[in-house]
């Protein structure tokens, strides 16, 4: 009883929350968690994929870490991940900077931007290489010379054309974001540069860039990590090739363990892209700050 009222102590009632993310936990671990663990059990064993598990210590370990062809698979995919990056993010800022605008008509280019993200990303590969074949594809059609190269069969045109499908493909998503981002920013932000005489430009550079700092963290962040996962695309563009030009660590993981018939290695190679991802993503949380989920108002 309380001395003042004379009425029992209030109870706080019990926080439901836990209650409510268990249901994604649970998924989150069966999903996640749990496939990983075998994967990793997996790298230390010797298996073809139908027969017989056999342990085998760090042989498979040895196998890859050993082999001349990982520097260079890590070597293209940091090379994509880098190209694709320093081309989707400005086309992703510009166009979400544009879309948040007023204007009827940029909804509905909003919408058009946003079909290549509805697309399947084989679907995207077997329409850019039917597209890009000298001998049947647009080149030829149209009969322009500029367009009938091949494409796909010289190591840096083929480059080329996987930094520019992928950034096709998932220029929208992260259009999306930055077009969210700017619509949080305050409207008196502008406002008052406008009173102080500043243009477009200033506004954009001294405005809308610093008020994107964490917004530009989430999209890199996403951007880098999910170009560790890279696969069908490329394989169905390029297979890997010219020679070993466009073969990066995912589907160097899926020729060891589906081709090659090596799970072993196959399974060292997806713990390998697990940790590289890992990395990548808590690099780019240091430099977005200790508070990376504080207010995006810098300096308001």
């Amino acid at each position: 009883m309380s001395a003042l009222t004379g009425r029992p102590p209030r109870r706080e009632p019990r926080s439901v929350l836990p209650w409510l993310a268990a249901p994604a936990l649970v998924v989150f671990v069966g999903f996640a968690v749990i496939p990983l663990i075998g994967v990793f059990a997996l790298s230390f064993t010797t298996w073809d994929g139908i027969g017989a598990i056999h342990p085998s210590g760090l042989t498979s370990w040895r196998a890859v870490l050993t082999d001349p062809g990982l520097p260079h698979a890590l070597w293209v995919t940091f090379l994509v991940m880098a190209v694709s990056w320093a081309v989707q993010t400005p086309l992703s800022v510009l166009l979400g900077v544009f879309l948040a605008g007023r204007q009827r008509y940029r909804a509905v280019l909003g919408v058009v931007y946003f079909v290549p993200l509805m697309l399947s990303s084989a679907a995207i590969a077997i329409a850019y290489k039917a597209l890009l074949d000298p001998n049947f594809g647009l080149g030829a059609g149209l009969k322009i010379d500029a367009l009938s190269k091949d494409w796909l069969g010289r190591p840096g045109l083929a480059f080329a054309v996987v930094v520019f499908v992928v950034s096709w493909q998932f220029v929208p998503f992260h259009t999306l974001i930055y077009q969210g981002g700017v619509q949080q920013i305050p409207a008196s932000l502008y406002e008052a540069a406008q009173i102080d005489g500043a243009g477009r430009v200033r506004q954009f550079f001294s405005i809308t860039l610093p008020q994107l700092k964490y917004t530009v963290i989430t999209s890199s962040t996403l951007m880098v990590v999910g170009s560790l996962t890279f696969f069908d695309l490329i394989f169905i563009l390029t297979e890997g090739g010219p020679g070993d030009a466009t073969r990066v660590l995912a589907l160097d993981m899926y020729k060891r363990g589906f081709q090659a018939s090596l799970m072993g290695p196959a399974s060292a190679i997806a713990v390998i892209l697990v940790l590289v991802g890992l990395a990548l993503a808590l690099l780019l949380r240091r430099l977005g700050g200790r508070d990376a989920g504080a207010s995006q108002l810098e300096g308001a």
